[in-house]
């Protein structure tokens, strides 16, 4: 077994059957990829779009693949045909982009809104108002071709358990009262390779998990 099967065999292992594992595949060669697939995984997770496109290429095509990077609208395009869920959608904008991509290939594709919870200033993401604003918009429910299925979120990159508990159940908060109103929101991707495990006590249902999986990014590759 190679360590890549161990790895994910630990994870699914260490979490809840209700909790979708994204296997974040960014910079890692098919090769690795392959050795993910041929032992059951087949939701896969990258950040820029051009490498995704190569990897749907060549692999096989029951592949589940998420677009979990910041989004570039004039990339939209290039993944329109295939992408299964967007995690990072952080502007009314890009949403009618991925509406308007969406409809040429006779598709309706899945999005999450990216809420801002962590403290840092460089992450990406909406206010909580904003989100409550794009869900409530009549120009929103006017894009027949995407469909808001949840929200993403990525929590400051720290050791501190209790800030990161603070971030995640924000947005669970928010989360269960917006869902209440609307039944379409179905996801909540939280938690990565360091905080998986506290996201999920937080109520995340999806993980995005690559260096526990793969070891560390070669940024070369």
């Amino acid at each position: 077994m190679s360590l890549i099967a161990e790895n994910l065999s630990i994870i699914k292992q260490s979490i809840p059957e209700n909790v979708t594992l994204v296997a974040v595949s960014k910079t890692k060669p098919i090769s690795d990829l392959q050795k993910a697939y041929d032992v059951g995984q087949r939701v896969f997770g990258e950040n820029k779009i051009q490498e995704m496109v190569e990897k749907y290429n060549a692999l096989p095509k029951d592949i589940k693949w998420h677009m979990i990077g910041h989004l570039q609208s004039n990339k939209v395009k290039y993944m329109a045909h295939f992408v299964d869920l967007i995690h990072g959608v952080d502007t009314f904008k890009t949403l009618q982009e991925i509406n308007k991509q969406a409809k040429k290939h006779n598709r309706i594709i899945h999005c999450l809104l990216q809420a801002k919870i962590a403290k840092e200033e460089t992450k990406f993401g909406l206010s909580f108002n904003e989100i409550e604003t794009i869900l409530a918009s009549s120009e929103t429910l006017a894009l027949k071709n995407i469909k808001i299925v949840g929200f993403m979120g990525m929590a400051t990159f720290t050791d501190n358990q209790e800030q990161l508990q603070e971030e995640f159940s924000s947005l669970k908060s928010l989360f269960d009262k917006l869902k209440a109103t609307y039944s379409s929101l179905k996801i909540l991707s939280m938690g990565m390779s360091g905080d998986y495990i506290l996201a999920i006590s937080e109520g995340s249902t999806m993980i995005r998990v690559g260096s526990s999986i793969f070891g560390n990014r070669n940024y070369n590759y």
